[in-house]
């Protein structure tokens, strides 16, 4: 044992040199002031709690490997045109192939979809090291979900936060406390709203990494955080699991990688062995090592050992009874005290397409009392036929209530689609009665149209118009942008009806056409008609143009033959 404990204290002094020396070189480097120390904690605010906003992350705080790349430079990615899967290079920058093609497969996601955030693959591959020693050293299936459960440990307040159930055992088969799950190690409370499909089999596995990757690429892209920024990269990181230590260390891996990394067989990668909590978590959200071989209690020569037993030594009676401890009963979460939720003053919610609601959502939990209830995490979630996201492009929101027991969800963002829609609150991790908020997004709309010229609009009979209409579209003096319009020639001034002679569109096939409808204003809010022609009939005709939210212009046409 003593041998044991001294190799222990050995290896543990080696990390400890080699994380200072990777900490200080992170500050010189592309990290300033992200320091281990009680100032750059308060600084960064992000000391770890085993309580305090546990449930506000993706892994709900839970343990992670400590371990630190080597100090040395890895060799340069193979070009893209290399065939060989596992080329020469240090051990530990070796990546398994399918976990590195889901990190990267996840990287070129999110830059279509989400291309201000700057999401690098190796930031992936630095939380999917620190969190499970990249899915176990790559231990998946051909379609890249993990070959045997990776398991958080319990959640259960002792020594780590206390999360109650939040998916009935769906996810991590506890159907008491929550555990963080699969190769990135979301809690399912995140899962339910961050989780992602990345290889399209039509479901949002933990346990699968293209699926685990995708989402930890969106749940680190919203709020709209550009990762090319070292404060937005920290924040994002941070928000993984609230603690500098776990920052400082995925920031030297996402450093490490991006020197070069090289591809390995799957099963073949290297396995960390530091763990944030010293192992004594219960289950490993990475490999379980085998159990230690006891030392063998016979000699070389096959004799025994082992000092003989000594006679029981008899304890004389006591008279007094033993005192027992009383088992202790845990105090409820804030999350266990929610009787119910009410609205926190919401005003009406209607925005035009396109545009930013001027009003945010509000919710506020509450005891049966009516006490408010503070660091209570609310979701908000939009529910219909709507493209409206919130700010970030997220269809869900989980915010944590203030110290009035008030979460206010993220501006909505109003999309094209037009029509109803609903907001529903919901208390993570408490079975409570929702709250649905309706909203509603109108159509763009134009209150003035006006010519952007004041030529004459002539023609001669049979003839076409030398110069084409363009109007411009405002609304309440600003540029009435994607507004629909629609252009017809009409009889007279009272009579809309469409004309059947004079003055005509020709649509794609060289037919006459009078009405012109699905047009469009541009995003200077012009709207430019095609070309007019003329018939064989003299006289003045009227075109009249209308938009959405009741905008409307009437232009004068005059065919007439040529002045002799």
């Amino acid at each position: 044992m003593a041998a044991q404990f001294g190799r222990r204290v050995v290896k543990g002094a080696a990390t400890t040199a080699v994380a200072a020396l990777a900490v200080a070189a992170l500050s010189a480097s592309q990290a300033p002031g992200v320091t281990d120390t009680p100032q750059g904690r308060q600084n960064a605010n992000s000391q770890p709690s085993p309580d305090v906003n546990a449930d506000d992350s993706a892994t709900g705080n839970s343990p992670y490997y400590t371990d630190l790349p080597p100090l040395n430079t890895p060799t340069p990615s193979p070009s893209a045109s290399s065939d060989t899967p596992g080329a020469a290079g240090d051990a530990e920058a070796g990546i398994p192939a399918t976990v590195l093609d889901a990190y990267k497969k996840a990287e070129a996601s999110l830059a279509g979809s989400k291309p201000g955030c700057n999401l690098p693959w190796q930031l992936l591959a630095a939380i999917g090291k620190v969190e499970s020693g990249q899915a176990r050293g790559g231990n998946v299936d051909a379609n890249g979900t993990t070959i045997t459960p990776i398991l958080g440990p319990v959640l259960n307040g002792v020594g780590f936060a206390r999360i109650t159930d939040t998916d009935g055992g769906a996810y991590d088969g506890d159907t008491t406390h929550d555990r963080a799950v699969g190769p990135m190690q979301f809690i399912p409370s995140t899962w339910e709203w961050s989780g992602r499909d990345g290889n399209g089999d039509g479901k949002k596995d933990p346990n699968n990494i293209y699926d685990a990757a995708l989402a930890a690429g969106h749940y680190l892209c919203r709020f709209n955080w550009d990762l090319s920024d070292s404060a937005d990269l920290r924040r994002a990181i941070l928000s993984y699991n609230n603690s500098t230590d776990y920052l400082n260390t995925v920031l030297s891996w996402l450093e490490y990688y991006r020197k070069g990394t090289h591809e390995v067989p799957d099963g073949t990668g290297t396995l960390p062995s530091n763990r944030s909590d010293n192992g004594t978590g219960g289950a490993s959200p990475g490999p379980t090592s085998p159990a230690s071989t006891p030392p063998s209690s016979q000699s070389p020569g096959g004799g025994s050992t082992s000092p003989k037993p000594k006679p029981p030594t008899t304890t004389p009676p006591t008279t007094t009874p033993p005192t027992t401890t009383p088992p202790t009963t845990p105090s409820p979460t804030p999350t266990e005290t929610v009787d119910h939720l009410e609205d926190a003053g919401t005003g009406k919610l209607t925005a035009t397409a396109g545009d930013t609601f001027a009003e945010k959502i509000s919710a506020r939990t509450e005891t049966k009392a009516g006490k408010a209830v503070a660091k209570v995490r609310v979701r908000f979630t939009i529910t219909g036929d709507t493209d409206t996201t919130f700010t970030g492009g997220e269809s869900v929101a989980t915010v944590v209530t203030n110290a009035s027991g008030v979460a206010t969800a993220p501006a909505l963002k109003a999309g094209e689609k037009t029509g109803a829609f609903k907001v529903r609150a919901t208390v993570v991790g408490r079975t409570v009665s929702g709250l649905d908020y309706a909203a509603t997004v109108t159509a763009r709309q134009a209150d003035a149209l006006a010519r952007t010229a004041d030529t004459a609009l002539t023609c001669v009979p049979g003839g076409e118009f030398a110069d084409q209409v363009e109007v411009k579209a405002t609304y309440k003096g600003a540029v009435a942008d994607a507004v629909a319009a629609t252009a017809t020639l009409i009889k007279t001034a009272d009579d809309a009806t469409e004309n059947d002679k004079g003055p005509y569109f020709k649509d794609a096939d060289g037919k006459t056409v009078r009405t012109l409808a699905g047009l469009k204003t541009d995003k200077d809010g012009l709207l430019k008609l095609p070309k007019l022609y003329a018939d064989d009939t003299e006289g003045t005709y009227l075109l009249r143009i209308t938009t959405t939210g009741g905008a409307t212009l009437t232009v004068e046409l005059k065919v007439a033959a040529a002045a002799s």
